[in-house]
């Protein structure tokens, strides 16, 4: 007698874990098993001292955002029910340097636990439990087996009952209204503004975002950017507002951004009888976007925004996107993308930084590429085809993708000896002292092959090679200043580069440095460059750096203070060189050189 009730006792304590680890609920014992896991840890300071209100972000595969908590009075966090996958933590706190961990494996009915330590110079997370083993997960096979079988089913409908007659209910819990805020101030400055293939910004400028949880599972984020051309004097407006829900599977975000630009010598321009004085721009757009995780291999990320511009006209148009990714396992991930309208830099790696606010400020400022055509004001805009492959191997990862791009009203930047191109199609730089060129249309399609390596925990260096469009001209003389007779002479081409790129973190000092240059057969070349790609490493002309220090504060002060400075395409390259008549030159210039600076104050 005694043995049988020691092996009910022992049926009842293992089944009893079971449904615990599973999440049955009462009178719901008749779901399949769903073997999940759990990742829990502490955070502490330097000293060893617990931290409570620090904010915890739980990304999934797709590092994209799936769960947030704050550490509790002893500094630990939790997140319970999670589906047996890899998962990355970032946990931010003010006055301290953000720690960030990849890789983390979720095993079905274990808890890996983590050691957070944050500092004012570099924070670390460690693995306390289980250690890091090489291998797969469970495959989807397996889990279905252990859901479906028969023998465990009844003993889980009768072990369920038990236990939910020995739990006491829990209370409810209520959310507080406004949670986890959190925000940053920044102030910039460079020499000559910042311009690309799809966008421009001012050369001054002082940035904010604020963010704030709505009874847990929504979020508020205000941001703005008002900046001043110190070439041209021309002051900039840009305020964004978006609202976002976690649901779970997906995390829909609409948010309405508006940017302005007014040109202080208009005014009295017109009051000289000058009708060719040029008007305010000003450009509002409305954007949705969402993820939907259609099985465990397959998820689509999706959405549009509606745009709307002033300046000369009115221009109305949509930029609708969508990419799906399926997961190959151990084989890698096949991307497909499509882009059309506005070019989306914001997409390439915004679930790894969508709860960075730095990184809502990068595209923030920026002014679509305007110029002119027979008299009337023409938008760059682009349709973009895009596919795919990633597989990391150990320490090496593996992207091959190809693509085929259709470019409208292409706008370059036009620099030319005083008196030539002062009327027609040639717009006045809203930015620089330069002018704006419409090039006209062009398609290109290329592929791009990348290696990259890690050396170590804070050292990476890529390796890419690709064929790409590009616009170059016959070496032909000019001999008008005709917009016309310039359009022309530029035909689509192809160029080939190899890029070598290198990101490095001092674990000392906390610096974080991406260094980057290009190589090319011929330079003479422009090119809007791959703008409408949504992968994240993407190919600049030239020398280019990106430098972030976190700057060591006080810890009575509610901030921590970061400086950056952004350096491209340093030895002016990707520049196309046109002769004119008397030995001048003409240059037609995609990305100019630009060195720009800034301290952040984050909090």
């Amino acid at each position: 007698m005694l043995e049988v009730r020691t092996h009910r006792t022992v049926a009842s304590l293992v089944l009893a874990a079971a449904v615990y680890l599973t999440g049955a609920a009462p009178g719901q014992a008749a779901t399949p098993l769903r073997m999940s896991g759990a990742i829990t840890g502490f955070v502490t300071d330097a000293a060893g001292v617990p931290q409570m209100g620090a904010a915890v972000i739980l990304f999934n595969r797709q590092e994209r955002q799936f769960e947030r908590a704050l550490t509790d009075g002893r500094g630990a966090f939790r997140f319970l029910g999670l589906t047996p996958d890899l998962y990355s933590i970032k946990v931010t706190l003010a006055a301290f340097v953000p720690a960030m961990k990849k890789g983390i494996l979720v095993q079905p009915g274990m808890a890996s636990v983590l050691n957070v330590n944050l500092n004012t110079l570099y924070s670390s997370i460690q693995f306390a439990f289980p250690p890091i083993e090489n291998g797969s997960l469970m495959s989807d096979e397996w889990k279905w087996v252990l859901r479906s079988a028969s023998p465990t089913r009844p003993v889980l409908r009768f072990n369920g009952d038990a236990v939910a007659r020995s739990t006491a209910p829990k209370a409810p819990r209520r959310a507080a209204v406004f949670s986890d805020t959190r925000g940053v101030f920044k102030v910039s400055a460079g020499e000559g503004s910042l311009a690309s293939g799809i966008g421009n910004e001012a050369d001054l400028g002082t940035a904010f975002a604020l963010a704030t949880s709505l009874y847990g599972n929504n979020m508020l984020q205000v941001s703005g950017n008002l900046g001043y051309g110190s070439q041209t004097g021309v002051p900039t407006a840009a305020f964004r507002t978006s609202y976002s829900r976690n649901l779970g599977g997906g995390n829909p975000e609409v948010s309405v951004t508006m940017r302005q630009l007014y040109l202080p010598g208009r005014l009295g321009a017109a009051l000289a009888g000058n009708e060719s004085a040029l008007p305010m721009l000003r450009t509002m757009a409305m954007s949705f976007d969402d993820r939907a995780e259609l099985t465990d291999r397959l998820s689509v990320q999706y959405g549009f925004t509606l745009n709307s511009v002033s300046f000369l006209d009115h221009l109305n148009y949509a930029s609708p996107y969508a990419r799906v990714t399926y997961s190959l396992g151990e084989n890698g991930d096949l991307a497909f993308a499509y882009t059309s309208g506005d070019a989306r830099p914001d997409l390439a790696g915004k679930g790894q930084h969508s709860a960075d606010l730095q990184h809502e400020l990068n595209t923030l400022g920026l002014f679509p590429r305007i110029s002119l055509r027979d008299g009337r004001p023409k938008i760059q805009r682009g349709e973009n085809f895009e596919l795919g492959y990633t597989r990391k191997m150990g320490s090496r990862t593996y992207q091959v993708s190809t693509y085929r791009e259709n470019v409208r009203n292409a706008a370059l930047s036009l620099v030319a000896p005083a008196g030539m191109y002062t009327g027609g199609d040639i717009l006045p730089d809203l930015f620089t002292g330069t002018s704006t060129f419409n090039a006209g249309d062009f398609r290109s399609t290329g592929y791009t092959a990348a290696v990259t390596q890690s050396l170590g925990e804070h050292l990476t260096a890529t390796v890419m090679y690709g064929s790409m469009g590009a616009l170059t001209a016959s070496n032909r003389e000019i001999v008008s200043d005709s917009p016309d007779e310039l359009r022309n002479m530029i035909r689509a081409g192809r160029r080939k580069a190899a890029t070598a790129r290198v990101t490095a973190t001092a674990p000392w000092t906390g610096t974080h440095l991406i260094a980057s240059y290009q190589v090319t057969g011929d330079h003479r070349w422009a090119s809007p460059g791959h703008g409408y790609s949504t992968a994240s490493v993407r190919q600049m002309p030239g020398l280019n750096l990106y430098v972030r220090q976190s700057i060591p504060g006080l810890s009575m002060l509610p901030w921590r203070m970061e400086a950056t400075a952004d350096l491209r395409n340093l030895l002016a390259q990707g520049y196309l060189s046109l002769g004119i008549a008397g030995g001048q030159q003409l240059l037609l210039v995609e990305t100019p050189r630009s060195v720009r600076g800034g301290l952040s104050f984050i909090f």
